[in-house]
């Protein structure tokens, strides 16, 4: 995934509260408080702080997410990143110092598809 294929970004030193939505990839390198739901991509970077809940097809994990995690297709962790919290999802990576501290669930896409109902009636809006 290169620079071109971001749909939004929100850059280091940025904060937001609230709840997105979106299609695509979005990359966030700020802080975000609240509610994420997409069937898209979203890429946490190294300096990024989440909490709240989240439920996307993909989550690539560099930094730090505090939530509750449903993840259609996968969840990716890399070397300095930190899930705190529930993670749902088919296909689980974390690379080497990578952490997950909480329950994880791999019950299969449909395990992932129950997404708490908050995010799932917004995403069904869509």
């Amino acid at each position: 995934m290169g620079k071109h294929d971001i749909n939004a970004f929100l850059g280091a030193g940025t904060s937001f509260t609230g709840r997105l939505t979106f299609a695509g990839v979005v990359r966030i390198d700020g802080t975000f408080e609240g509610e994420i739901a997409s069937s898209g991509t979203l890429v946490v970077g190294e300096n990024a702080r989440i909490t709240g809940r989240v439920a996307v097809g993909r989550l690539v994990c560099g930094g730090h997410v505090a939530a509750e995690v449903a993840a259609e297709a996968s969840v990716t962790i890399h070397c300095r990143g930190v899930v705190t919290g529930s993670v749902r999802t088919p296909a689980l990576i974390v690379d080497e110092g990578g952490r997950i501290d909480g329950e994880v669930s791999m019950g299969g896409p449909e395990a992932a598809s129950r997404a708490p109902a908050a995010l799932t009636a917004g995403a069904a809006a869509r």
